[in-house]
C-alpha cells in the first residue's frame, strides 16, 4: 500500500556521486572527517567509477587535489593537470554510460584556497577570475567532461563559459550552475578532502544564509545567461530556497548534500545515536521531496545498490 501511493520517488539515476582525485597518490587516502570518502590515485577513481556506473548513479562530479598551487590555480587549467587527466580517463573508460561532470572552479589549485584570483588588495577579482574560468572550461570539455560544474559564485560566470565553450566549438557541453551556494559552516569536511588552502572566507562571493529572494535572482540571472541545470547548495539547510527555485524555474534542478551533512550523520550513526541507513534515505527523499531533480551525495554509490533501477 505504501509503495502505491507513495509520492516521492527516489532513483540510482537521480544521484551524483562527487569524487576526490590527489595528484600523486600511491594509494587511496581516507578522508578523517568523512568516512568511507577516499582522495583517490588515478587507478582507484576508476575504479570507484564503474562502481558507481554499475550500480546506476546518474553523475559523477569530479574534483582535483594537485601537489602544487600557485596565486592562478595554473593546475586547473593544465591539459596535464590532475583533474583534467582523470576525466580523460574516465571518459575512455566509461563512454557516455553516465554524465561525467567537472568542478569548474580555482579553490582547490590556488595556495590563497579563493575560487577566484585576488587583485593588490588581496580581494577577488571578479573578472579576471572569469577569463581562467573560460580557459578551464574549454580544458575540461576538450577532456572529456559532458558536464561542467561552475561553483566560484562569480558573477557572470555562466555566460563567460557558455561563450567560450561554443567558440571552441563543445556547443553539446552543458553546464550544471552552482546558482544558490551559501556562505555556511556546513563545508568544512570538504576543505580536508580538497586540501584546501582558504585563509578569510567566502563571504564577498558566496550568499548570504539568511536570504532567499538573493537566490532566485541569482538563479534568474544563470539561466539567462545559459545555465542548463541550476543548483542549490547546501540541500538539508536550505530545503525552502530548494522548494523555491524548483517552483521558479522550468530547468533541472539539482543540491548537493554536502560533506557536513554527510559528516554529521556518519557520526551520529557511529555513536549509535540514529538509524544509519533509514537517516541516509530519509534525509534523500526530503531532498527529492523539495524539488530536487537530482541530489549529489557521498553515499550515491552504496544507496544506489539499495533501491528499485527502473
Amino acid at each position: 500500500m505504501r509503495r502505491l501511493v507513495s509520492e516521492t520517488t527516489l532513483r540510482p539515476r537521480q544521484l551524483i556521486l562527487p569524487m576526490f582525485v590527489r595528484e600523486g597518490a600511491i594509494e587511496p587516502t581516507p578522508v578523517s572527517a568523512m568516512p568511507g570518502v577516499f582522495q583517490h590515485t588515478q587507478d582507484s577513481l576508476r575504479k570507484a567509477a564503474t562502481e558507481a556506473v554499475q550500480a546506476g548513479v546518474g553523475g559523477l562530479m569530479i574534483f582535483g587535489v594537485p601537489e602544487h598551487k600557485d596565486a592562478t590555480g595554473s593546475g586547473g587549467v593544465d591539459p596535464d593537470g590532475v583533474l583534467n587527466v582523470a576525466l580523460r580517463d574516465l571518459r575512455a573508460d566509461l563512454g557516455d554510460s553516465t554524465v561525467i561532470m567537472a568542478d569548474t572552479c580555482l579553490d582547490e589549485f590556488t595556495d590563497h584556497g579563493h575560487c577566484g584570483v585576488l587583485d593588490d588588495h588581496g580581494r577577488v577579482d571578479n573578472d579576471a577570475t572569469l577569463a581562467i574560468y573560460a580557459e578551464m572550461a574549454v580544458a575540461q570539455a576538450e577532456a572529456g567532461a559532458h558536464m561542467l560544474g561552475p561553483s566560484g559564485m562569480m558573477d557572470g560566470q555562466i555566460g563567460a563559459i557558455r561563450a567560450a565553450l561554443d567558440a571552441a566549438g563543445h556547443t553539446d557541453t552543458s553546464m550544471l550552475a552552482y546558482s544558490v551556494k551559501y556562505a555556511g559552516a556546513f563545508y568544512g569536511p570538504f576543505r580536508e578532502a580538497v586540501q584546501s588552502s582558504l585563509q578569510g572566507d567566502r563571504k564577498t562571493y558566496q550568499q548570504d544564509p539568511g536570504n532567499l529572494r538573493e537566490a532566485l535572482r541569482e538563479v534568474a540571472l544563470d539561466l539567462e545567461e545559459g545555465a542548463d541545470v541550476v543548483m542549490v547548495k547546501p540541500a538539508l539547510p536550505y530545503l525552502d530556497v530548494l522548494r523555491a527555485v524548483a517552483e521558479s524555474v522550468d530547468v533541472p534542478v539539482a543540491a548537493y548534500q554536502v560533506s557536513g551533512e554527510y559528516s554529521m550523520v556518519e557520526a551520529a550513526a557511529a555513536n549509535g545515536w540514529l538509524d544509519r541507513d533509514r537517516t541516509i534515505l530519509e534525509s534523500l527523499t526530503s531532498i527529492r521531496r523539495a524539488g530536487a531533480d537530482m541530489v549529489l551525495t557521498y553515499w550515491a554509490t552504496e544507496v544506489a545498490g539499495w533501491l528499485d533501477k527502473d
